[in-house]
């Protein structure tokens, strides 16, 4: 009898499409390498849901809140089903950015210097000398950072709109020049190291990530190769710290520019990243020889509960 999966998709948060996206790939390969396969569209009655149909194993494809910082975790160990990625404290630690930081920075890892600011206060006057960053502290896929430039005399104003759907409390942190760089961690693997350069507009954002052809991803990226290594270690030292468990990728910046710092530098981990065509994990496990139905195989057999 082949193991059943239920993969978890959609849910309610601003990602819900990628989700989607990411949940129905991950199932297609499912069946593909003959497991049995329920896609469930995640909602407030997912607990009923899986109770009825009690699978052997959850894939969670959910991006943003409510799948990825502990909540849904929180609910399959209730449930007794084993699930893939991180586990209840790792999800909830790495979704706060901030907390996460001070967890980085005291496993060695370097991190944007930075503050916590009320995002009124933020709209009235800067909280850090431009060039810095504006972030949801609890948010994934570029939703919601504004790069604040040097040769803007004001802070962002949509701050304080209505339009500002991302909570109270913002995270501020000094603008790091140079390259985007991220690595996938795999278990107790380091992948390849890809840099991100956006197809168009000025940096990585939502659009860069998902929309075909937004980006270009250049694998193995052209960095020296103490760089390179160094950049895979980070990534393990700080899916370690965090105490994260299955596939996780971490997002860095590199400042190689002329006069800069040479300084690499973790900007976040993500615990859930994108499964979808144009994501960046199944591209680096393809460059270490998996695809995607290996990879997506091995998330399942890696699953486990108190994790």
């Amino acid at each position: 009898m082949p193991k059943h999966v239920a993969v978890l998709m959609g849910g309610w948060s601003s990602e819900r499409p990628i989700s989607l996206s990411s949940g129905n790939a991950c199932a297609k390969a499912l069946e593909g390498e003959g497991y049995r396969v329920t896609a469930v569209d995640v909602g407030p009655d997912i607990a009923t849901v899986l109770t009825q149909l009690k699978p052997d194993v959850a894939l969670n494809a959910l991006h943003g809140p409510a799948g990825e910082d502990g909540t849904i975790q929180g609910l399959l160990e209730i449930l007794k089903i084993p699930y893939t990625h991180s586990g209840v404290l790792a999800s909830a630690l790495a979704m706060h950015k901030e907390r996460a930081k001070t967890v980085l920075h005291a496993a060695g890892v370097a991190v944007p210097q930075g503050c916590v600011v009320n995002r009124f206060v933020a709209a009235k006057s800067h909280p850090l000398a431009p060039p810095y960053v504006i972030k949801p502290i609890a948010e994934g896929s570029s939703m919601g950072v504004i790069i604040v430039r040097d040769e803007r005399s004001h802070p962002p104003q949509i701050l304080a709109s209505d339009e500002w759907t991302y909570g109270e409390e913002v995270l501020a942190e000094t603008y790091i020049a140079g390259r985007e760089l991220t690595c996938a961690v795999m278990g107790d693997r380091a992948l390849g190291v890809i840099e991100i350069k956006p197809a168009s507009g000025e940096w990585y954002d939502f659009d860069a990530k998902y929309a075909e052809g937004g980006s270009i991803h250049v694998l193995p990226a052209e960095i020296k190769p103490n760089v390179y290594q160094r950049v895979q270690e980070l990534s393990l030292t700080a899916h370690q710290a965090l105490g994260c468990r299955g596939v996780s990728r971490a997002d860095l910046r590199y400042d190689d520019t002329p006069g800069g710092t040479g300084a690499l530098v973790v900007l976040e981990v993500n615990t859930q990243p994108g499964m979808t065509p144009t994501s960046l994990v199944p591209e680096m496990a393809a460059h270490a020889g998996l695809s995607f139905g290996e990879l997506v195989r091995w998330m399942v057999e890696d699953a486990s509960l108190g994790r």
